[in-house]
């Protein structure tokens, strides 16, 4: 088994020397106040309280925790918090390194502390969706007997890939993303408290935000930085850490990139276009620029959907399920991955064939609608299912398109006002070529041709 980060004699020194260690390591939280961002399972009565066994409730009821988020926002610590909360053993396994023979070990050694020192265990399973069922199945034992507190992590859909009887045993915690201001906060404790900098050295506005924007909501990447940066200030002698001393120390130039202001949506739009004119590179260049600053890849997926519909549509109808497909990965994978999914659908949609006929044909629909131009439903159109619909004349003549050959039926489906009115003109463009033909057959054959 891999030794920790938590071991005795690695506490026994950082509470002999607050400094001792890495800057990551010595700011990790004590208790479940110093964590941060989760603030929907930290507050009162809220899942981790009732876990440690505070807001009055008692422990909670389940014997194992699934931790799911992506990397870096605190799984491992979570874990570590509540078993320092509940004064019980900890132990960390790695699924990547560890086994089945391991998971006994573990296992053995927790029964054998609590029936000799009255000692319960808690046992951090990191990156559980790497073992296989059966190694899953060796957990079950001891979470069903209790002989262990489970908490497991996994940056993958537990209901993907954690096996059945292990989910239903668990109390399933979804951990968020961290938030700027969350990052901003222990960046700024860690500058100011004796365990981190002790006010050694200071950060300005602009080297703060490079520090946000290469942390990629990552607490531990963002210390890590944060160290690296404050060592080559104090080694040159500066009170402060420069912009460029960040960009020094991580190796990466500030973009400049305001996620909050015109940069967002000048490159978005930049990269739209790019797609739209099919210039792949372009595209890629944007694509890579919004993910460098740290743009929530959500928001990148959300407007690939919409590109797909805008201006690829009929042309090809595989484009919209690929932005689809790939915006459901995005929110599953989260970064660094998430960069390639999105590589993936932006060069799809940027060599795909084009046509915007979706867009201007509802555009057209809704303007009539918005002039006036709606009028009544015809009356063999309307719903004839209930009571007194047929004294009304409803749904009377109207004719079932699978009841006549070709199954469609020649009878009038717009109101009056719009009879004849076309707002779809495909163009000759990749797939809607065949659209093209089809439309004007069926239109024909709606007039009774």
């Amino acid at each position: 088994m891999e030794p920790d980060l938590f071991t005795a004699a690695a506490e026994e020194r950082l509470e002999k020397d607050p400094t001792a260690g890495p800057l990551a390591v010595r700011m990790r939280p004590r208790t479940l106040d110093e964590v941060v961002g989760q603030r929907h399972l930290l507050r009162p009565g809220a899942p981790l309280r009732r876990l440690v066994g505070e807001s009055g409730g008692g422990p909670a009821g389940a014997s194992s925790v699934i931790l799911w988020g992506p990397p870096g926002i605190g799984k491992t610590t979570l874990a570590y918090v509540v078993s320092r909360a509940t004064e019980k053993r900890f132990v960390e396994l790695s699924a990547i390194t560890a086994g089945v023979k391991e998971v006994r070990a573990v296992i053995d050694g927790a029964r054998r502390a609590a029936g000799g020192f009255g000692k319960e265990t808690v046992l951090f399973l990191d990156e559980i969706h790497r073992f296989s069922k059966a190694q899953q199945d060796s957990l079950l034992p001891a979470v069903e007997n209790r002989w262990v507190t489970l908490i497991a992590a996994t940056t993958e859909n537990p209901y993907f890939s954690v096996i059945s009887p292990l989910l239903s045993r668990s109390l399933l915690l979804t951990l968020e993303p961290l938030t700027d201001d969350d990052l901003r906060g222990l960046l700024r404790r860690a500058l100011s408290e004796e365990r981190g900098l002790g006010g050694a050295v200071g950060l300005p506005e602009d080297a703060e935000a490079h520090l946000l924007r290469v942390a990629g909501g990552d607490a531990r990447r963002a210390l890590t930085a944060l160290e690296a940066a404050a060592g080559a200030a104090l080694d040159k002698g500066e009170a402060e850490i420069t912009l460029a001393t960040v960009e020094e120390t991580v190796d990466r130039a500030a973009v400049t990139y305001d996620r909050d202001g015109d940069q967002h949506y000048d490159v978005a739009s930049a990269l739209i276009k790019s797609i739209r004119g099919s210039d792949v590179d372009a595209a890629l260049h944007y694509l890579a620029r919004m993910i460098d600053a740290g743009e929530d890849p959500r928001f990148i997926a959300r407007r690939l959907m919409i590109s797909a519909s805008e201006d690829i549509g009929l042309a090809d109808p595989t484009a919209l399920p690929l932005a689809v497909a790939a915006a459901q990965a995005v929110a599953m994978i989260g970064f660094p991955e998430a960069a390639l999914t999105l590589s993936h659908a932006t060069i799809a949609l940027a060599l795909a064939p084009k046509s915007n006929t979706a867009t201007t044909a509802i555009g057209a629909a809704l303007a009539d609608v918005r002039a006036g131009l709606a009028g009544s439903v015809p009356a063999h159109l309307r719903d004839g299912h209930y009571k007194g619909a047929a004294a009304l004349g409803h749904a009377r003549g109207y004719v079932y398109p699978h009841d006549v050959p070709g199954a469609i039926a020649a009878q009038q489906y717009a109101p009056d006002a719009l009879h004849g009115k076309r707002y779809y003109e495909p163009t000759r463009y990749g797939a809607e070529a065949r659209y093209a033909d089809v439309v004007e057959k069926v239109r024909e054959r709606l007039r009774g041709g």
